[in-house]
């Protein structure tokens, strides 16, 4: 990526959005090219400015951050954008409704304030980035659904053998360098299976990976780094 990257801010309240904006333009690689109020706001800025980065709140007037993080991810125009929802609320349906629309990341106000850098960073960089809290609650709301879970050869029927083994292996959160070790291959080689990954299931990145495995039953909460415990 040339040049900084560009981020823009999305929450009703005032002060927030000024902090955030001295934080973020307080480094020379990340700087803020606007901000929103509301939910209906933060898509049309989005469009039209295609940041890099929406820093999005949960709970806006109107249009919440949920249904504005589903529009600006289902948008063709926006796909370059990556939405991180930042978030004073830490319950369950907002974590899986926020992946499910296709967000990045998930972290919490209180996080410290060069963690918050580091972060926006982290997901510029093509990768997804979930606290360890939201990880575990992420695995409990599929852990506790009833519903039967979808046959894998319909959904996964694209994918190599190989494929399918690096999926599971992603979606226990594993970082390129490990997987790489585990696999016997190199990073460069993972970061490949990864891409074709995303381009054959249609993810936005590795988080909604993530959500496809765990829906198409490739992988159940109580499984190991490697497996089943």
């Amino acid at each position: 990526m040339s040049g900084p990257v560009r981020v823009l801010i999305a929450d009703d309240q005032a002060l927030l959005r000024t902090g955030f904006r001295l934080l973020i333009d307080s480094v020379p690689d990340l700087t803020v090219v606007g901000e929103a109020v509301t939910g209906e706001e933060a898509v049309d800025l989005t469009l039209r400015l295609l940041p890099d980065i929406v820093l999005m709140d949960v709970r806006m007037p109107g249009v919440d951050g949920l249904e504005a993080t589903r529009r600006i991810c289902a948008h063709h125009a926006a796909a370059g954008t990556r939405v991180v929802i930042l978030t004073t609320f830490d319950l369950d349906e907002y974590v899986y409704a926020a992946l499910r629309g296709g967000a990045s990341g998930f972290l919490l106000k209180d996080i410290l304030p060069a963690d918050l850098l580091t972060a926006i960073r982290v997901v510029a960089s093509g990768d997804a980035l979930l606290a360890p809290a939201v990880t575990r609650r992420l695995i409990r709301e599929f852990a506790g659904r009833d519903e039967p879970r979808p046959a894998l050869a319909e959904d996964l029927s694209g994918l190599t053998p190989r494929e399918v083994e690096i999926l599971r292996l992603v979606a226990r959160g594993l970082p390129n360098p490990v997987l790489a070790e585990h696999l016997g291959v190199s990073v460069a080689t993972v970061k490949t299976h990864v891409r074709r990954l995303l381009a054959k299931l249609g993810a936005h990145d590795r988080t909604q990976l993530v959500v496809i495995a765990y829906e198409t039953g490739l992988v159940a909460a109580g499984e190991g780094r490697f497996g089943p415990r």
